[in-house]
């Protein structure tokens, strides 16, 4: 059986998703607004899944043709 490890989200504030995803915090919250990536944490105090964040960006980067 080929069973992968389960893995715990790595949360992140929206400063530090802004800054690994090069991007603005308003576009963090935007994205969440949108439903392009989750958004976790109490009310004031957002969090999101870092590797998420990251996932996305793979997604919409452009790709090129040889």
């Amino acid at each position: 059986m080929n069973a992968q490890p389960l893995r715990a989200n790595r949360l992140v504030s929206t400063e530090l998703a802004a800054l690994a995803a090069g991007v603005t915090e308003a576009t963090i919250r935007k994205w969440a607004s949108r439903n392009k990536i989750t958004r976790y944490g109490k009310p004031g105090r957002a969090e999101y899944d870092l590797d998420e964040v990251l996932r996305l960006l793979d997604a919409d980067a452009p790709t090129s043709i040889p």
